[in-house]
């Protein structure tokens, strides 16, 4: 690992800002835009999210980007480590052979879909998003990819919100690797 990667860790959550009662009230909404909306902090996050998973999850075949910011890391991530990269999306937004998953998020439900035929048996899959909250829509990716026979070696998040215990409901076995963590 890089002997600045903490230094890069801190520099990177100076960036990010939060919103109190967004998208309704009681939610704190930490916000990954504030930090990508300039060039050299995007670039630190990049590199940090390609050194982390060299490091972590160097057997990686597919990056799987969560609806709709785990999209911002998935593509630009998988291209640049040589694997492929598959969107996890909302109900009714991808065309095709579907499998579906509800699940519960912190202020309501949704349902996650990816299609079936882009995940082969066995696929070392490495779901990314910019947090984890309570862990539904990690969670569910987790089913979905499993149902379609893919291997998940992990999930890797920028912002993990600890207070909401959103690690705890991920399967057992699923390693999680948050770059930054709030209470």
């Amino acid at each position: 690992m890089d002997p600045d990667y903490e230094k890069k860790i801190a520099e990177l959550k100076s960036k990010i800002k939060s919103f109190p009662d967004f998208p309704k009230k009681g939610i704190l909404f930490w916000d990954i835009f504030s930090a990508i909306s300039d060039g050299t902090t995007s670039t630190l996050l990049q590199n940090i999210l390609v050194q982390t998973v060299k490091t972590k999850f160097p057997q990686v075949e597919a990056i799987i980007g969560l609806e709709s910011r785990g999209f911002l890391f998935s593509f630009s991530l998988a291209a640049e480590l040589g694997v492929g990269c598959m969107p996890v999306r909302k109900k009714g937004k991808l065309p095709g052979d579907v499998v579906s998953f509800k699940y519960d998020l912190e202020y309501g439900s949704d349902v996650l879909e990816i299609q079936k035929n882009t995940i082969r048996p066995g696929l070392k899959c490495l779901i990314v998003d910019d947090l984890i909250a309570t862990g539904g829509s990690i969670t569910a990716a987790i089913h979905l990819l499993k149902s379609c026979g893919a291997n998940v070696i992990g999930c890797l998040t920028v912002i993990e919100l600890e207070s909401l215990n959103g690690r705890k409901n991920i399967p057992e076995g699923v390693p999680v690797h948050s770059l930054i963590k709030y209470d």
